[in-house]
């Protein structure tokens, strides 16, 4: 049995929480950068070139590429032959996330409760996501997100009889209804599958996938390739003023689902999609 420090756990999850927020991942920025160069308008161009000095910026600064910091989605791979020592693993994430978003000078957007609406005043409690394995590994990725993007997301238990015209009529119908608003050009992800819950879940965590990386699965792959097609003809364009850019990719997750259902899910993230990951 292989044991592990909360306070390791603590420490990484604070740095994650300050890298993750001032330097952009590089499978993101070479998206972004690919796309300006296949853009033949000049104002949907010189949007992307805005956006790439932004995160160069923010990247030789070590300042947040964008003032909304989000919400802090911490996913947790354990192995079960780990043991955590020195308290729990959520109390150790949690302290991981006040002490980098007060350390780091990061806004904190989180209310105590829904209704009530009070700011907690140091962004936690953090969104956590545990994911059990066999072995003793231990990685944390922390993907702060924000709800100008994250407000635009939806869920629909459609019919098994919708089929995959309907799946894709949902996913398209999703980006053209929000616009401009999640600041594109955007990250799409989405979940197919599973239950009402489960198939969010999906959605989000094929955000966490490399830009340069396809489903595994041929179908899939090739339907992410359609969707982007489709999306991108939409003529929406960065931050929503006309171009060829409206999504720098999109990623599918599947899984197993009752007879009787068809849940699909999309989670739109904005062009910085972050997240920093780190292996104990």
């Amino acid at each position: 049995m292989r044991e592990i420090d909360a306070k390791l756990i603590e420490g990484t999850v604070k740095e994650l929480c300050i890298n993750a927020n001032c330097h952009l991942p590089s499978d993101v920025r070479s998206c972004i950068i690919s796309a300006r160069d296949k853009e033949n308008w000049a104002g949907a161009k010189g949007i992307l070139d805005r956006i790439e000095e932004n995160f160069v910026i923010a990247d030789e600064n070590n300042v947040p590429i964008c003032q909304d910091t989000g919400v802090a989605c911490v996913f947790l791979t354990i192995g079960q032959d780990v043991s955590v020592k020195g308290g729990s693993i959520a109390d150790a994430v949690n302290e991981g996330v006040r002490q980098g978003y007060t350390q780091g000078y990061l806004r904190k957007s989180v209310v105590g409760d829904p209704i009530r609406r009070v700011n907690t005043g140091d962004n936690t409690p953090a969104m956590i996501y545990y994911d059990i394995v066999p072995g003793d590994t231990f990685e944390i990725t922390v993907a702060p997100k924000g709800f100008g993007s994250e407000n635009m997301s939806k869920i629909q238990m459609l019919k098994p009889s919708d089929g995959l015209e309907g799946v894709k009529r949902f996913i398209i119908r999703c980006v053209e209804e929000a616009g401009p608003n999640p600041c594109p050009p955007i990250m799409v992800g989405v979940g197919i599958g599973g239950t009402f819950d489960k198939c969010a879940y999906l959605a989000k965590r094929a955000l966490l996938r490399d830009a340069g990386v396809k489903n595994s699965d041929p179908f899939y792959a090739a339907l992410e390739d359609e969707l982007l097609e489709e999306i991108n003809a939409l003529g929406i364009g960065p931050q929503g003023l006309g171009g060829r850019t409206t999504a720098l990719k999109v990623s599918i997750e599947a899984m197993p689902t009752h007879i009787a259902g068809l849940p699909v899910a999309v989670n739109i993230n904005c062009h910085v999609a972050r997240h920093a990951s780190a292996r104990l």
